[in-house]
């Protein structure tokens, strides 16, 4: 592991200019590829919910009664219309629901994370605070339009907030391509998706109290 510092300006919640400048230090991997590509690997594998099912010929309903006779009809031995062989008959080796849980350590999944936030740094936009007075969609959509250059919100964008916020939370569940996340929670899935990242300047000190101080 490496410490790496980068620095971000903090903006105004209500004016979008730049108030100060501050650094941010980080301990990450070495061999970034590995780490974050194990992380997204196994993330991806414990969210996949295995639910396809298939019958065997034991399950299909029906099949109780030989087709025909065993020899004299010149046709193929049957003893059940329920075969796999048969149209409509059982599944032979089919999917069936099963759970995959891969597991990846505590300071491997806190390394990847800070890797992924530390190479994601200049996509960063900080604010003071994130606050809305009321749950309005069109209010968030005007302040970020006011330090973005797009006309048309494309890009996927992930709102980290360090405490809950339920109008910043309702305000962004009408918008497809935003994401709200608490600093607490993150994961390397939602960061490794962002192409733009809005959080308040009290989230890092909970990325550092949660990603960074490994009990």
């Amino acid at each position: 592991m490496v410490i790496k510092t980068f620095e971000y300006n903090v903006l105004d919640s209500l004016s979008p200019t730049v108030i100060e400048k501050k650094t941010f230090s980080l301990n990450v991997a070495v061999k970034a590829k590995y780490v974050v590509h194990r992380a997204l690997k196994t993330a991806t594998t414990n969210r996949s919910q295995f639910t396809r099912s298939t019958k065997t010929r034991s399950e299909v309903r029906g099949g109780g009664r030989k087709p025909w006779k065993q020899k004299g009809t010149g046709r193929a031995r049957a003893g059940s219309n329920r075969s796999p062989l048969w149209r409509g008959g059982g599944v032979t080796f089919g999917p069936k629901p099963k759970t995959i849980y891969n597991k990846i350590n505590k300071k491997e999944k806190q390394l990847a994370l800070r890797t992924l936030l530390y190479n994601r740094n200049k996509q960063f936009i900080v604010f003071n605070h994130l606050e809305l007075e009321t749950p309005k969609t069109l209010n968030f959509i005007k302040k970020y339009s006011d330090i973005s250059s797009n006309e048309e919100i494309k890009e996927k964008v992930l709102v980290i907030s360090s405490k809950p916020n339920l109008n910043l939370q309702l305000s962004l569940r009408n918008l497809t391509n935003f994401n709200y996340i608490l600093a607490n929670q993150l994961n390397v899935t939602e960061l490794a998706k962002a192409n733009v990242i809005i959080l308040d300047d009290s989230s890092f000190d909970i990325i550092k109290e949660t990603y960074c101080e490994t009990k």
